[in-house]
């Protein structure tokens, strides 16, 4: 039952992600060139609905579906990490035209020219689990 509700919950997300234009590539570009606010927009946003939610989620103690206590512990404060990190993912962000999100959305929408990119994602995020322990964090 509890898949179900995933499932709507992530068909839903993708169908406000490929509505608002969050995973057309000219939309993905323009942001990339400073053209237009639109995705800046649809980041903010989302910025500041993550701080609203993390915040209550906190403050109201509230369950998971299984009914365990959703416990979101402090990040590390690292430059490295972040630096490193966000580089890279800016840079595969650039180059493939979509972020992870995005990369699903276009997939079910059937562009399917993006399951290459969802592919080296997913070998990427393999990769990236093998040399975890090698990496700073």
């Amino acid at each position: 039952m509890k898949n179900i509700a995933y499932i709507i919950l992530g068909t839903f997300l993708g169908i406000v992600l490929y509505k608002s234009e969050a995973a057309s590539w000219f939309r993905i570009y323009e942001m990339f060139q400073f053209d237009s606010f639109h995705m800046y927009g649809i980041i903010g946003s989302a910025l500041a609905v993550g701080i609203a939610l993390v915040f209550w989620i906190k403050k109201s103690k509230i369950k998971s579906f299984s009914g365990e206590t959703i416990n979101i512990l402090d990040k590390e404060k690292s430059f490295t990490r972040y630096i490193l990190g966000g580089t890279l993912f800016g840079l595969g962000w650039a180059l493939a035209g979509a972020c992870p999100g995005p990369i699903y959305v276009l997939v079910g929408a059937g562009f399917w020219p993006i399951s290459i990119v969802l592919v080296g994602a997913i070998l990427g995020a393999f990769v990236y689990g093998v040399l975890r322990d090698k990496l700073p964090h």
